[in-house]
């Protein structure tokens, strides 16, 4: 049985999937179930426009968009709908994604959009930030993303120790 999607994963074009595919692998891992596009803000404007306007009454609940270059597809998807819009700024070009994380994070007032880091980092965060939200009413969500905090300080642990012991042998 397929899971209707509540996160609707946009990018600004098919060379940002292999980041962005970490977006909806880190969906996936929460059992959060999304959809994934190609909607270009600057060559399909009327396809942006569509989708962010018919997101809520399809089931979405919040709008994930990934872009590069001026990065505009997160503020045209928030500028027409009530969901939360969340940027993922996209690295290269000439500036190497300064441009796209300027373009993100610089909305005018009243078309917030929630921007992350930029490449595969703001991928995943984007994910979890979308996570955090759902589960704000979902005790089971949030018991997930309580048990991956655990996760991740136990990672941290294991890194420290293999480190103090790395750095201990030099006194051996």
């Amino acid at each position: 049985m397929t899971r209707k999607a509540e996160v609707g994963v946009v990018m600004g074009s098919d060379s940002d999937w292999p980041i962005v595919r970490e977006t909806a692998t880190t969906l996936d891992a929460f059992d959060v179930a999304c959809e994934c596009r190609v909607i270009s803000a600057h060559r399909t404007p009327e396809t942006a426009a569509e989708y962010a306007a018919g997101a809520a009454r399809r089931g979405l609940k919040i709008i994930i968009a990934a872009a590069g270059s001026a990065a505009h597809l997160g503020g045209v998807l928030a500028a027409h709908t009530t969901l939360p819009v969340i940027g993922v700024p996209m690295k290269g070009g000439a500036l190497d994604g300064l441009d796209a994380l300027l373009a993100t994070v610089q909305m005018p007032a009243g078309i917030p959009v929630a921007t992350v880091a930029l490449g595969r980092a703001g991928a995943v965060n984007a994910a979890i930030l979308a996570v955090q939200i759902l589960a704000l009413d979902r005790p089971a969500l949030a018991a997930k993303l309580r048990k991956h905090k655990t996760m991740l300080k136990t990672k941290v642990r294991q890194a420290n120790s293999r480190v103090q012991a790395d750095w201990e042998k030099k006194d051996a």
